[in-house]
């Protein structure tokens, strides 16, 4: 089977800024694809081209088999789309909302179905301005589904939401691809994106600067192992304790908190985690040192996404 997405040397500018250059990639049907990267990285401009909402300079897209920019009224009833700016009238009631939408498509599902799917049965009278964050959030997902597409774009979904509504939303992304969809996802949380997504494509300054399933990303990078302790008292000790941890052979640099140590191993040789790990408590030991909340931490999507894209700020 051809890709569900088929995009080749995209570019896209405004002015002198080049938002997206030169970007290629395919979406297989059936996977929940994700598209992360910096502020100004190019994933919104990138997604709206993918969408028909906006016409790339150069480059060939196919999405479904058409083109979004010349046959959008074709593609249109196949996607579905949650922006990241998604509003509706204080005063709409949600049974309202998803009629609406319905009337919009000449086959829509069942909307009430999707009330039910999407644990708003109680909130079926409720005006949008009474609806919380997470709710809000469901009744997207249901407008993005009534149509029945075979596409769903989710544009920064669970941004505002606390974490017990975040997990809440992920349980329902996994469900739209259970019921046979595929999923575009962008998202700022490295979190969200290693868990949920099959693929991830990194963007960094208009280009995708790696794509693979997020493991293998994780794998790719060279790591460096973590050790993280609490110690009490440590401003009376702190530069004599940093001087004997820099010093041991699988350190590579310390970082000092308030009362927190965090040590980086070497990440290569024959200096592994346990090696760093084993060094650092016998270092403790022999100095008589009390610490507590002591962890190892393993790579993550994050470590991924800073290695590429540098930690500075952008805006």
């Amino acid at each position: 089977m051809d890709p569900i997405v088929q995009v080749q040397g995209l570019r896209k500018t405004y002015g002198e800024t080049v938002a997206v250059d030169d970007v290629s990639f395919e979406i297989e049907e059936g996977e929940i694809f994700g598209m992360v990267g910096p502020n100004g990285a190019g994933k919104t401009t990138t997604t709206e081209c993918i969408e028909g909402l906006r016409t790339p300079d150069q480059g060939r897209l196919r999405v479904l088999g058409f083109d979004p920019v010349t046959q959008e009224r074709l593609l249109r009833p196949l996607i579905g789309t949650q922006l990241q700016s998604t509003n509706l009238p204080n005063g709409l009631i949600v049974w309202e909302a998803l009629d609406l939408y319905a009337s919009f498509y000449p086959d829509p599902i069942d909307w009430s179905e999707l009330i039910d799917q999407l644990g708003l049965t109680e909130k079926r009278n409720t005006p949008f301005r009474k609806l919380s964050g997470g709710q809000k959030q469901r009744l997207f997902i249901a407008l993005a589904l009534v149509n029945d597409p075979r596409l769903v774009f989710f544009d920064e979904l669970t941004t505002g939401l606390d974490p017990q509504a975040r997990h809440v939303i992920w349980d329902l992304v996994r469900g739209v691809r259970q019921r046979g969809k595929t999923v575009f996802l962008t998202t700022h949380y490295m979190e969200e994106a290693e868990r949920l997504c099959d693929r991830v494509a990194i963007m960094d300054r208009g280009k995708i600067v790696a794509l693979d399933t997020p493991g293998n990303l994780i794998r790719s990078i060279v790591s460096e192992s973590r050790i993280v302790f609490t110690v009490d008292d440590l401003q009376n000790r702190q530069g004599t304790l940093t001087g004997i941890l820099e010093n041991l052979p699988a350190v590579k640099r310390v970082e000092k908190g308030a009362d927190q140590f965090t040590i980086y191993g070497r990440e290569a040789g024959k200096y592994g985690p346990s090696h760093l790990l084993i060094q650092v408590v016998e270092a403790l030991a022999s100095q008589e040192v009390a610490f507590r909340d002591l962890s190892s931490d393993q790579p993550n999507l994050e470590d991924v996404f800073l290695a590429l894209t540098g930690q500075a700020i952008r805006d």
